[in-house]
């Protein structure tokens, strides 16, 4: 700011030897967007022709959340650019929407048959009043015969009952259309007051020493505007290569609408300025396991979904987790980025935080794409691979008795994909969603192709090795369990089998392993777990028995149970 407050007051010094020509306003449309997982670097194009002197050329019609900051001006040899500066135009009105033209034909239709409705009341209404002027019949000395004033009675009861029932009927009519036309008002009034907001401006200053036609390249970042990869993960068969289709969404809330523009898709950071970058420590930790009930045990389980908000401390978390300090005018600048158009209204996008690589990633999109200014997802095409895999299978039948299809992929670091969802088809049938999550040090990305109908697995207890007895002062459990893995696919499969013993947590309690059929116990979690190769067609079975003692005059909860929700009644 200080920098454009100086080019502005010497310009009249300038204006001493340099002609000041007439403004020019010009309205462009987007030519290119950059789009961020958070903001977008908009790119719009003009061939402006300047006389000798200065001139004020003004982007007008742009988007009210651009940041003043990110602003860059590239124009042609032989002319100088002497400020930039940036502007909200409150009086600028935007050209109407269909849909407000559709509300206001609805809403006038609305109000003429109101009006219709209110006239016919009105005519009965004077009706009712000249039945009741003229109510007096054959004068005050000159009686009527009974059968005049039978007759003249019936009339008027009749007459006066049509008349009320007309207007009973024209009453609850014209209360509906009321309601009708308010509806149609307050819809309208909200679309107006999201449409007509103000649109922003930039005003750069040019000075040439002689007639010329320049083109001048804009560029400027605006906020409320990103894209979040989804992908779809298809297998024909064990064996055959996985395609990976990598789609995004791509959404637009910046109050402008783009069309047909050249759109590229980025990781990098849209705020990054001029300054020279620094190294922050790099710490190392283990990652925590986050156990879910559908999927068992995930690896860096994605973070929940939250609601962004304005920092107002010199500590800030790095992407990578590290505490970072910003001085004071970079925070400044990271807060006037994240609250830039978002002061008016809530937010109609919810953020997660996701961590991508360190070296950002670019994807140029071949097609031009329309994103209308509404905050939707729209689907935009990234790209296509095709990947060699190794299959394999895994089955936890305490928690679920299917069995899961697991591809293990080796290469990934080079394909830049961000963790994100993924919908799983096998042998061209949808068979779930499925989660891919690149973040990790291994050479080998798992991607589940869920439930493989096709191999059984099932636990059984063993009834006549289930038992209690009493010895001594104790308590003797015996649990044992047989599992049975059936392949009814026409080639071998791998498959990893999990179960788990309890763990005792006091010493008076006495878990012992009597029967694992080979399996390896992870004494720190009571994992066991078997490995197999299981021709076609074939079963491979499994008997694991351990006992739980403990003093007959306590009590253990010697089987894991779930928590559920019922109904109460």
């Amino acid at each position: 700011m200080k920098s454009n407050l100086f080019l502005l007051i010497t310009i009249p010094f300038f204006g001493l030897s340099q002609v000041q020509n007439p403004d020019q306003r010009i309205e462009t449309p987007v030519k290119a967007v950059t789009l961020y997982l958070d903001g977008a670097e908009i790119n719009q194009q003009k061939t402006v022709n300047l006389n000798a002197g200065i001139t004020s050329v003004v982007f007008t019609d742009l988007s009210s959340k651009l940041i003043p900051k990110s602003i860059q001006v590239n124009v042609s040899e032989g002319v100088s650019v002497l400020s930039v500066s940036e502007k909200l135009n409150f009086l600028s009105v935007n050209a109407e929407s269909i849909k407000v033209k559709q509300l206001k034909d609805s809403l006038k239709t609305n109000q003429y048959k109101t009006q219709q409705l209110i006239s016919d009341k009105d005519a009965f209404e004077k009706e009712k009043d000249l039945l009741l002027k003229n109510i007096s019949i054959g004068g005050n000395e000159k009686g009527v015969s009974i059968a005049e004033l039978k007759l003249a009675a019936d009339f008027y009861r009749s007459r006066m009952k049509e008349v009320n029932g007309e207007i009973l009927k024209l009453d609850t009519r014209i209360n509906e259309e009321y309601a009708v036309t308010g509806r149609l008002q307050r819809e309208l009034n909200e679309l107006n007051a999201s449409e007509n907001k103000p649109t922003g401006e930039i005003i750069i200053l040019l000075q040439t020493d002689a007639k010329l036609a320049t083109n001048i390249d804009l560029k400027y970042v605006v906020s409320d505007a990103g894209w979040a990869p989804y992908y779809e993960l298809k297998a024909e068969d064990i064996g055959k290569p996985i395609t990976l289709v990598y789609r995004a969404r791509a959404f637009n809330n910046t109050g402008k609408n783009w069309s047909d523009v050249k759109l590229k898709l980025s990781t990098s950071d849209p705020t990054r300025n001029a300054s020279k970058p620094s190294i922050m420590p790099w710490f190392l930790t283990f990652n925590v396991d986050v156990y879910n009930n559908t999927n068992g045990y995930m690896k860096n389980a994605p973070a929940m979904a939250y609601q962004k908000s304005q920092i107002n401390s010199d500590n800030l978390e790095n992407q990578y987790g590290s505490k970072i300090q910003l001085n004071e005018v970079e925070l400044k600048s990271y807060n006037d980025y994240k609250s830039k158009g978002k002061k008016d209204e809530p937010s109609k996008v919810v953020y997660e935080e996701v961590q991508v690589s360190e070296l950002s990633a670019e994807f140029e999109i071949k097609k031009p794409y329309s994103i209308p200014s509404d905050a939707k997802p729209y689907i935009v095409e990234v790209t296509t691979y095709s990947l060699n895999a190794t299959f394999k299978h895994f089955s936890i039948p305490k928690v679920e008795k299917d069995a899961f299809l697991l591809a293990r992929i080796t290469g990934w670091e080079d394909l830049d994909l961000i963790e994100g969802p993924a919908n799983v088809y096998f042998a061209g049938t949808f068979v779930g969603q499925s989660y891919v999550n690149p973040k990790s040090v291994n050479d080998t990305l798992d991607l589940s192709f869920g439930r493989d109908s096709k191999v059984i697995v099932t636990r059984t207890k063993i009834k006549d090795f289930n038992n209690e007895r009493i010895m001594g002062n104790n308590r003797k459990m015996v649990y044992s369990y047989e599992m049975v893995i059936k392949n009814n696919r026409k080639s071998a499969v791998n498959i990893d089998l999990e179960d788990q013993i309890p763990i005792s947590q006091n010493s008076e309690i006495i878990v012992d392993a009597v029967e694992l059929s080979k399996g390896i116990v992870n004494k720190d979690d009571g994992k066991v777990s078997w490995k197999f190769l299981i021709p076609p067609g074939e079963s491979q079975k499994v008997i694991y028995t351990y006992t739980i003692k403990y003093p007959k005059n306590r009590t253990v909860d010697t089987e894991k149970t779930l928590k559920k929700v019922r109904a109460r009644f």
